[in-house]
């Protein structure tokens, strides 16, 4: 039963992390529902859905940069490019970003082009700032919240983490944050019986061992089954922001054992597994 609860739970997130993700268009059925129906079906149902712009080849965020780039190559700096440049903002397109992309484009596209794009974007960035951080960025890829720094926990870490808890109720779980490199202790779940973790990859790229076993890379859906009593530990690659859902199943006599950190001799033999994926 505990099994078939969490196998259903994980469907209900992955199902809801994919509808948040997509994105739903009304505009051509508001604007031209009347007029012309056809036009506002292949705008809101085939450019804006499955076929191109909820194609998961490439992330919105990239979807964005495509079009932005498109549009400055055919001079269109009308209403629809400052739409798509805050639809690209939403996106996490940093003002550091749409920066790099006009400056290029410029060369391409023409220089007095990128002079209004120019004027177009620094408005719809005027709020933002240079100092976005990569936590900060990190956060548009996923629908969990980063969270509060694990303080509570920091001195079983290697590195900066973050917390966020998300239910205490039937299966206590939490979203766990890592900056590159950050990674928690050896550790060992007890349990007498029942008990152990369940881990779902989020956002980023991280990284699962269990003493004496090669260790296991974690991308988002990478699902890794923790047993009771066995030492293991996980967290970030080495170049990458990581986040995982915890779940802690229940059991008789269940607790945990902090144990000592991994060291910088364990973490650097994954280079070579980073390496490969590079």
């Amino acid at each position: 039963m505990k099994k078939i609860f969490i196998t259903a739970l994980l469907s209900i997130l992955t199902f809801n992390m994919m509808s948040q993700q997509k994105i739903i268009q009304t505009a051509g059925h508001d604007a031209l529902g009347d007029f012309a129906p056809k036009f506002a079906d292949l705008n809101d149902n085939v450019l804006f859905g499955e076929a191109v712009w909820n194609d998961s080849t490439l992330s919105l965020h990239d979807h964005s940069l495509v079009t932005i780039s498109i549009l400055i190559g055919k001079g269109m700096l009308d209403s629809s490019f400052r739409s798509h440049l805050m639809l690209g903002k939403k996106h996490g397109i940093t003002r550091k970003e749409i920066a790099a992309l006009l400056t290029q484009a410029a060369f391409y596209a023409g220089w007095p082009n990128a002079w209004a794009a120019f004027r177009i974007a620094k408005d719809v960035w005027a709020d933002s700032t240079d100092a976005t951080t990569e936590k900060e960025r990190f956060q548009q890829q996923m629908i969990f919240p980063v969270g509060e720094p694990n303080t509570a926990y920091a001195k079983y870490f290697s590195g900066n983490s973050y917390l966020a808890p998300l239910s205490g109720e039937q299966v206590t779980f939490a979203n766990v944050t890592f900056e590159p490199g950050c990674r928690n202790n050896w550790h060992i779940h007890k349990a007498t019986s029942g008990g152990g973790q369940l881990l779902v990859g989020v956002a980023g790229r991280g990284w699962y061992q269990e003493e004496g076993k090669p260790a296991e890379e974690i991308l988002p859906g990478t699902v890794i089954h923790i047993p009771a009593n066995v030492k293991h530990w996980h967290g970030a690659a080495k170049d990458s922001w990581f986040a995982h859902l915890a779940f802690t199943v229940p059991g008789e006599g269940a607790c945990t054992e902090w144990l000592k950190p991994v060291t910088d001799e364990e973490y650097g033999a994954l280079r070579q597994m980073d390496k490969k994926t590079d």
